[in-house]
C-alpha cells in the first residue's frame, strides 16, 4: 500500500479530481467532505486527521463566494484561515506535509504582467484576505508546507457541485435566451481542475515545498473566455462586453490576477495545456455523459 494521503473538501471541483489522482498513483487515499469533517472545528480536525494517520494532508476545502464574504467575512476567515491554522496544527502532531491552496486574489492586480511567487501581495477584500491569512496560518505552524496559488478552476466536478463552474453558468445563461454580460477588463488564467490536481502530486512527488503558482496555461479576460466557450460549444449567444465601472460587484477583484508557472516548470513539472486545449477536454466529458446546454 504506497502513502497514506487525506483529501479535505473531496467533493468538489479540485477535490474529487484529487482523489482520483492520487489513488491511480498508488496513494491510500481517504478523502472528507464537509459534511464529515467541518475544519473550522480544531478537535475534530485533530481527532480525524489522528485516525487517518497520513503522510499528506491536501486542502481543497475553500469558503469561494468572493462577494457574499464581504457580508460574512468571519464566516470567510473561519474557513480559509482559521480551520488552516487547525490542520497545520494536526499536521505538526503526526509529521504530515500540508498542501494548501490558495488564489490569485491575494493579488490587487495593479501588474501588467503574470505574478510570479515573489511579487507581494495585496488583497482587497474579505475573501482576499482570509486566503492570505491561511497561507500565513500554513507557514507559521509549519515549516515545509506546500501552497499552490490557483486561478478560476473549472472541471467535471462543477455539473454536480452547487455553485458549478463559468463555464456552467455561461451555457445556462445562453439557454435562457438573455442577454449575456461580462466583464473584459478582468484577466485571470483559468484552471482545468484535472490537470491542476496531476500538477499537483507531481509537485508533491519532486518534493516541492514553499509557494507555487498553479494557474492555467493562458491569460484572458473574461469576456473572451465566455466567447470561447460559446465558440467551442458551438453555441451562437449574445455576449456583450461590459466593464468593472458598469458592473459593480460587492468585493474588489484584481483586474489583472495572471499565475506565472515558471517556477513549477523549473522543478521540471510539465506545463499546463493552452486554456483551448482544457476547454475543449471539457466540452467533450460533458457530451460523453450526455450532458444538456
Amino acid at each position: 500500500m504506497g502513502k497514506r494521503v487525506l483529501i479535505l473538501g473531496c467533493g468538489g471541483q479540485l477535490g474529487v479530481e484529487l482523489l482520483g489522482v492520487f489513488s491511480q498513483r498508488g496513494y491510500d487515499a481517504t478523502g472528507f467532505q464537509r459534511t464529515e469533517l467541518d475544519i473550522t472545528d480544531p478537535i475534530r480536525v485533530e481527532h480525524k486527521v489522528a485516525s487517518v494517520d497520513p503522510q499528506i494532508v491536501v486542502n481543497a476545502a475553500a469558503y469561494n463566494q468572493v462577494d457574499l464574504a464581504e457580508k460574512e467575512p468571519v464566516a470567510a476567515y473561519h474557513v480559509n484561515a482559521l480551520a488552516v491554522r487547525n490542520l497545520a496544527l494536526a499536521c505538526r502532531q503526526i509529521d504530515a506535509l500540508l498542501v494548501h491552496f490558495s488564489t490569485d486574489y491575494v493579488f490587487d492586480g495593479a501588474k501588467a504582467t503574470p505574478y510570479v511567487e515573489e511579487d507581494p501581495t495585496h488583497p482587497l477584500g474579505a475573501y482576499a484576505v482570509s486566503k492570505l491569512a491561511g497561507e500565513l496560518y500554513a507557514q507559521a505552524y509549519l515549516e515545509r508546507p506546500l501552497i499552490i496559488r490557483t486561478s478560476g478552476v473549472f472541471g467535471p466536478g462543477g455539473l454536480t457541485t452547487a455553485r458549478g463552474n463559468f463555464i456552467e453558468l455561461m451555457l445556462r445563461l445562453a439557454g435562457s435566451g438573455q442577454q449575456i454580460r461580462v466583464v473584459e477588463d478582468h484577466i485571470a488564467s483559468p484552471t482545468y481542475a484535472p490537470v491542476l490536481a496531476s500538477r499537483t502530486a507531481d509537485l508533491v512527488e519532486r518534493g516541492a515545498r514553499g509557494v507555487f503558482h498553479a494557474g492555467g496555461g493562458t491569460a484572458i479576460s473574461w469576456f473572451e473566455y465566455a466567447r470561447m466557450v460559446f465558440r467551442l460549444a458551438e453555441i451562437n449567444a449574445e455576449v456583450r462586453a461590459t466593464n468593472e465601472r458598469e458592473y459593480r460587484t460587492a468585493a474588489r477583484r484584481p483586474k489583472f490576477s495572471a499565475l506565472s508557472n515558471k517556477k513549477m516548470e523549473r522543478h521540471g513539472i510539465e506545463p499546463f495545456p493552452p486554456l483551448e486545449m482544457a476547454l475543449k477536454s471539457y466540452l467533450q466529458w460533458r457530451e460523453r455523459h450526455a450532458v444538456k446546454a
